[in-house]
């Protein structure tokens, strides 16, 4: 009989302390997942298009209903992954990583990362009660809408839209969104 290997899982509080001591920089491109220390997948000129496409179209439709947070890490129990667009609660003090109770909306957007985004961030967001969550899918040029997290790691309400079709933010219904201005003309 032989003995596994189990790689070390880091605490989100571990993690920040690396972080905070310089053993990783703050512009390092890795993020926490499930307690592991995982690199983040390569940006191509597609998905920063995207990117700065919804800031801009983010910032002018929700105005001060929340706040517009870009590529900036969210605190879950034993991970702080760094999506790629985050609406928080609005608050006096513009705080600093939020929790599922101050997110109204996660977007990744996907190319490359599709795969991970839908088998790894995916599950993770349901788990921690992110109510709703959305994947910009480049590939297939599509928005793929989840809301009404449950514990397993699913969501209830799944829906694939196309340009064309608009999509409301649920935590903010009198905003409407053009599927064609998300995943671009």
């Amino acid at each position: 009989m032989t003995a596994r290997r189990t790689p070390h899982r880091f605490t989100v509080a571990e993690y920040d302390r690396m972080i905070d001591q310089g053993i990783l920089k703050e512009d390092a491109r890795v993020e926490l997942i499930r307690g592991e220390i995982v690199a983040k997948m390569s940006i191509g000129d597609a998905h920063i298009a995207c990117v700065d496409r919804l800031t801009q179209l983010m910032l002018g439709l929700v105005g001060s209903a929340a706040v517009v947070s870009i590529q900036n890490p969210i605190l879950l129990a034993d991970s702080e992954p760094e999506p790629d667009l985050v609406l928080k609660n609005r608050r006096q003090d513009f705080y600093g990583k939020p929790g599922p109770a101050d997110i109204l909306l996660v977007i990744e957007v996907a190319d490359a990362s599709l795969d991970d985004d839908r088998e790894v961030k995916r599950p993770l967001y349901a788990e921690n009660g992110i109510v709703e969550f959305w994947i910009v899918n480049l590939i297939d040029r599509c928005l793929e809408v989840h809301r009404q997290p449950r514990p397993d790691g699913t969501y209830a309400d799944v829906r694939t839209l196309r340009a064309g079709e608009t999509v409301e933010i649920g935590a903010i219904p009198s905003v409407r969104v053009a599927v064609a201005e998300v995943v671009g003309q």
